[in-house]
């Protein structure tokens, strides 16, 4: 991890870069998926996971039967957490429902807003050597709190074919009926456009690779809605003197492990705090399993020095984390001036680990700087809201002039003749 001291502004934007991708080549490989599932449907997803899994999927849907011995395969302790997590993140979420809005905005012209679930879902959970569960319930919770009918989920299978055990019981737990085998590129296409197995979706959730990333983007222009735009995953920790340095590797390295473009920066007011922070980074790497991402990861890490909290909290909303974990003296001042984050951790004992699986806050967040535009999963993700009017003849009449004066400014005159024939 390299150390910054007090940077200049004119060096800020190349220390808020994340790590580089090559995405016109990216773009190209899923083009061609996309194009290949849309034309080809089932047959393309058969074919793309022996092509690139090495897999042979018969049924492309989860039985009833691998749902049951999914089941059985799943711990009594790890069927615990789930329980207590689930029960968490569905009690905050459940807090986040939007009433209905009825206002009379002048005598006969009453106005309404009311929210509506959406109707079909598609939720995609990655795979690979970290099936993340944790992810079932932060996309399949919020979704049947908001009342959603139509829930599916796409995930990538193990080289037997086998979903992973606990994505199938959290999905189940979360009264998920139907889970397709298929990931990658070719679940966002199989989502977006449809095939004769999966239907098409109104809006796909859900974090993956570069891959999954670009086929999410591309699908959005035309095809579905889609939650967020999302990279890999990053976070960032401000420490002041009451910081606990062990307590920020511990955080920085959880961040690193997600995969080697993962970024993790330190935001500190001294030197000294730096030093502690990397020498127990060093001694934590001991201990950890995920060697190859974690230290490829601290090479797009980076620790900054500031001698000011202003400079600090600056620099914070300028590089917009994912995650960001005030460790410093009166936390919630610092974060009342954040005005780009993800999620915020607040004191010495909130680590990040805490909001990616129990604590009740959604951990699907907005990277690579979108924070400063996106909002993180939450029930409004789930909504569409849905305005009405009811206007009486005489509130109607009571408008009228209004109406006919800025119609006719904007040189429409139909739309002043669609009132002047009602007040005739």
């Amino acid at each position: 991890m390299n150390i910054y001291t007090n940077p200049q502004k004119s060096e800020w934007k190349a220390l808020t870069e994340r790590a580089t991708q090559n995405n016109d080549k990216i773009a190209t490989i899923v083009a061609g998926i996309l194009d290949r599932v849309r034309k080809d449907g089932d047959k393309a997803l058969r074919e793309l996971a022996r092509e690139i899994d090495g897999v042979e999927i018969d049924s492309l849907e989860v039985s009833d039967q691998e749902k049951q011995e999914a089941a059985e395969l799943v711990s009594a302790e790890v069927k615990e957490a789930l329980d207590k997590a689930y029960s968490n993140i569905r009690k905050f979420h459940e807090a986040q429902l939007p009433k209905e809005v009825e206002v009379e905005t002048t005598p006969g012209v009453r106005c309404y807003q009311r929210p509506v679930p959406i109707q079909k879902i598609g939720l995609y959970i990655p795979g690979g050597n970290a099936p993340l569960f944790s992810t079932v319930l932060m996309l399949a919770i919020p979704a049947a709190v908001a009342g959603c009918p139509d829930v599916i989920l796409c995930t990538p299978t193990d080289k037997q074919g086998k979903v992973a055990p606990a994505v199938v019981y959290a999905a189940t737990l979360c009264g998920v009926r139907h889970i397709y085998k298929t990931g990658g590129a070719q679940a966002i296409a199989a989502m977006a456009y449809g095939t004769e197995t999966i239907t098409k979706r109104d809006k796909i959730f859900g974090p993956g690779n570069r891959f999954v990333t670009m086929a999410k983007q591309s699908v959005s222009v035309s095809e579905v809605a889609i939650d967020m735009p999302a990279g890999p995953s990053e976070v960032m920790v401000m420490a002041d003197e009451t910081a606990k340095p062990e307590f920020i590797a511990s955080d920085l390295l959880s961040q690193c492990e997600h995969g080697a473009d993962s970024q993790a920066i330190l935001v500190c007011d001294s030197m000294e705090i730096a030093d502690k922070v990397q020498a127990c980074i060093e001694d934590q790497l001991k201990g950890l399993s995920r060697t190859s991402a974690l230290e490829s990861s601290l090479g797009n890490s980076r620790a900054i020095v500031m001698d000011t909290k202003e400079a600090m909290i600056e620099f914070a909303n300028a590089y917009g984390s994912e995650h960001l974990i005030i460790a410093m003296d009166k936390p919630w001042d610092i974060a009342a001036k954040i005005t780009a984050a993800g999620s915020v951790f607040i004191g010495n004992w909130s680590c990040e680990s805490a909001g990616d699986y129990a604590s009740g806050t959604n951990h699907t967040l907005p990277t690579s700087g979108w924070a400063h535009s996106y909002s993180g999963v939450n029930i409004d993700s789930f909504i569409r809201k849905i305005t009405y009017q009811e206007l009486s003849q005489e509130g109607l009449k009571g408008l009228s002039n209004t109406i006919i004066t800025m119609a006719d400014a904007e040189g429409l005159d139909a739309h002043a003749n669609a009132v002047k024939v009602r007040i005739k």
